[in-house]
């Protein structure tokens, strides 16, 4: 486990209407569910809240990029509250691309048997879930950290 840094990350799946967060444990080992947050103007200082809760030494926020790379209006809207995290919060924002991260939580919840409409309070904590334990195999397969970081000079 060469190169992966050790600390409780925090992973974001921001939505038009919810905020998903996960978050895992010191040694990267599990990406569990903390969250929905209803998507309002107390949205990043909820976030920020939970990232100072749980000690976070990073927040991942997924970035929905369309599957030929290339940025939507859902990107932009990441974007900036990735930007308002960093300007806010003391933990470094990284953006991490999550292309599948909403479908493999769609296809989780199916495969467990819960319906889309009785899933939908909990699965974008769910696809926060799945962004932060891809976010952190790839840091563990590669010793980089994954996504890029949002510079806190930018906000």
């Amino acid at each position: 486990m060469s190169g992966f840094r050790r600390g409780v990350r925090l992973g974001v799946d921001v939505g038009r209407a919810r905020v998903g967060v996960s978050r895992s444990d010191p040694d990267g080992l599990l990406a569990v569910p903390v969250e929905t947050v209803p998507r309002t103007d107390a949205s990043v200082a909820r976030v920020l809240e939970l990232a100072a809760e749980w000690g976070a030494m990073e927040i991942l926020v997924g970035l929905p990029l369309n599957m030929r790379g290339e940025d939507t209006a859902s990107t932009v809207d990441a974007r900036e509250f990735a930007d308002a995290l960093s300007a806010g919060g003391s933990a470094p924002v990284r953006l991490v691309d999550e292309r599948l991260s909403t479908v493999s939580a769609h296809a989780a919840l199916r495969d467990a048997g819960r319906s889309q409409r009785k899933s939908r309070s909990i699965v974008d904590q769910v696809a926060a879930v799945v962004l932060l334990q891809q976010a952190i195999d790839v840091e563990k397969r590669t010793g980089r950290p994954a996504g890029t970081t949002v510079p806190q000079e930018f906000a």
